[in-house]
């Protein structure tokens, strides 16, 4: 129970700090332009063709239809394993990232940056459906390979290799233009809010399932 309420903590202050992002981006953007406009130039710089081209195709990967078929796989394959604490941990996740982006990207209707884009994006900027949504799926992958692994080298190895995916997709959307760097940030304040609330409940499934043998 103190373990949960550890988690519970976090994610209260991770939930605090998106909401009051997301007042300051819903009522008062202007104040968040410096650190935004700052944060676009020196990312994207003089677009140099090699960059962006590696970033149109690793953005793909945090596409909404990218995220559902790595979630319907990963969940599909631990299923079959029989590690079903670890599916179903995915499949919440999946879901409430889903319900979480296009709900609150509704609320806050914050139109996309107004710097050429690179790439097409529809839709409202706040939060990032793509920084969200690659932190919960493939953060999701990351924890379970770690609690699964034997090999420390492989832990690290994996969570490094995941780690990196998840930011440079979230990178590539600012160097694209199609999000500001608050939106970004935003995402991420609000998956880690997501992961410390569900992270309990799925480590205390998975130990008496795997107590009582009903699953591997």
């Amino acid at each position: 129970m103190k373990k949960r309420q550890h988690y519970w903590v976090i994610a209260s202050f991770a939930f605090l700090f998106f909401v009051m992002l997301g007042y300051v981006v819903k009522f008062y953007p202007e104040a968040l332009r410096p650190f935004d406009t700052s944060v676009q130039s020196t990312i994207r710089g003089d677009l140099p063709q090699p960059l962006t081209a590696f970033f149109k195709t690793i953005t793909v990967i945090g596409n909404p239809s990218t995220q559902a078929i790595i979630a319907a796989v990963a969940v599909i394959v631990l299923w079959l394993k029989k590690w079903y604490a670890e599916a179903i941990y995915v499949a919440t996740n999946s879901i409430l990232a889903g319900i979480c982006i296009v709900s609150l990207k509704y609320i806050y209707q914050r139109p996309r940056p107004s710097i050429t884009h690179l790439v097409y994006a529809s839709g409202n900027s706040f939060p990032s459906g793509h920084a969200t949504g690659t932190f919960l799926i493939i953060g999701s992958i990351l924890v379970i390979c770690f609690q699964r692994l034997s090999s420390q080298t492989a832990k690290w190895t994996v969570a490094i290799l995941l780690g990196l995916l998840i930011f440079c997709i979230a990178l590539s959307r600012i160097y694209l233009g199609v999000h500001y760097p608050s939106d970004i940030l935003g995402g991420f304040l609000l998956a880690y809010a997501i992961h410390n609330l569900v992270f309990p409940y799925y480590d205390q499934l998975r130990f008496k399932w795997r107590f009582r043998g009903k699953q591997k």
